[in-house]
């Protein structure tokens, strides 16, 4: 992708993640300057000095995404370093064991298993579930407000969410992540036509199954082998493989394109090998 992002200022939340660093990754390569928003600075900061190892410009920076001073006190440092921010790539997000059940189906003997690793759709932790909905989606919206005023007032700018192919069709044991990523895809298509009046497109990236630590575990057994989940998936992903990060770099760099996608906004796009499309048979 031949994208010049030159003078452009890139904001990525979680980018000391596996994904979301690669991201910023892509975007510094494209001559964008890239702040680099997580929880944890030095992740973020890990993420900033490799990209200015091969001449990139980027920094870390602390920020939650639940917390509007903290967000608040990170845009400032972002626009004191580089200016007002000109893509803003919500990427911040994830799943709590409290909000996700035990077993794909519920059967009639697991309501009176008194097994405490038996977690039913009835034993789910509403402070867990609110968690999972305040991560994925509020955090959007809070940074979004942060970091997109100085792009209404300027008439100019880009957001990219990251969705998921839950948002799409729920996957068995994961309710809550599964309803938060629709709510993101749901105010990914509400902000593009909320936004477009001051010319800020808004769209979003939906992953379909990458290998993160935040789902190793459940995808791979510590050979490395495929557990059962994680075959069903394959099987079910027609070009029959996870996706890389870097298979999320040509939909970005697209989407952030003026010139490219200037007529793109309130999409979701899937990123997936297929998997949304396959049918199962």
């Amino acid at each position: 992708m031949k994208v010049d992002l030159t003078g452009k200022v890139a904001v990525v939340t979680g980018g000391g993640g596996i994904l979301c660093g690669e991201m910023s990754r892509a975007l510094a390569a494209a001559g964008a300057k890239v702040a680099i928003l997580d929880l944890k600075k030095e992740a973020a900061d890990r993420v900033a000095a490799g990209i200015r190892e091969k001449g990139g410009e980027a920094m870390g920076v602390a920020a939650n995404v639940l917390d509007q001073a903290s967000l608040a006190e990170a845009e400032k440092i972002v626009r004191d370093a580089y200016g007002v921010c000109d893509i803003l790539v919500n990427g911040a997000g994830g799943n709590n064991p409290k909000g996700t059940t035990s077993k794909e189906y519920l059967f009639p003997e697991d309501l009176t298993n008194a097994d405490p690793s038996v977690k039913t759709f009835f034993d789910l932790d509403p402070k867990g579930v609110g968690f999972v909905f305040d991560l994925n989606f509020l955090g959007a919206l809070l940074t979004t407000q942060a970091f997109c005023r100085g792009m209404a007032e300027r008439k100019s700018g880009c957001v990219i969410n990251v969705s998921s192919m839950n948002a799409f069709t729920p996957l068995t044991k994961i309710p809550a992540y599964s309803g938060a990523k629709a709510a993101v895809s749901n105010f990914t298509r509400w902000l593009a036509v909320h936004f477009s009046k001051v010319n800020i497109r808004v769209n979003a990236i939906a992953p379909g199954f990458f290998l993160t630590e935040q789902n190793r575990t459940l995808l791979t057994n510590p050979d490395g082998s495929l557990t059962a989940r994680g075959k069903t998936i394959l099987a079910h992903t027609p070009q029959g493989r996870f996706g890389t990060p870097e298979d999320l770099s040509g939909a970005l760099l697209f989407l952030t394109d003026d010139t490219a996608s200037s007529f793109i906004n309130g999409v979701v796009l899937p990123v997936d090998g297929a998997f949304s499309s396959f049918s199962g048979v």
